[in-house]
């Protein structure tokens, strides 16, 4: 599985805290986040990798958003 990288808009708190908001996929088009489910440090088990991931919910899916040293990239969810 490759990389992802995508453009992420995010909100930064006063005390340093980054929330993702949305994120433009290949195509242009922007994906707002609906929820952040969960939020931790971790490694990209399928496309290598580490840095903080998010586990959030876009158009009822299931995705991982990675922010890896300042660069962020997706990785899906399969069940």
């Amino acid at each position: 599985m490759r990389k992802i990288f995508v453009e992420v808009y995010a909100h930064f708190s006063k005390e340093g805290e980054i929330t993702p908001i949305s994120f433009v996929w290949l195509d242009g088009k922007t994906y707002e986040i609906d929820k952040i489910i969960e939020k931790r440090n971790a490694a990209s088990l399928k496309a290598g990798g580490q840095g903080i991931r998010y586990k959030i919910l876009v158009r009822s899916k299931m995705l991982y958003l990675f922010c890896d040293e300042n660069r962020w990239f997706l990785e899906f969810i399969h069940y």
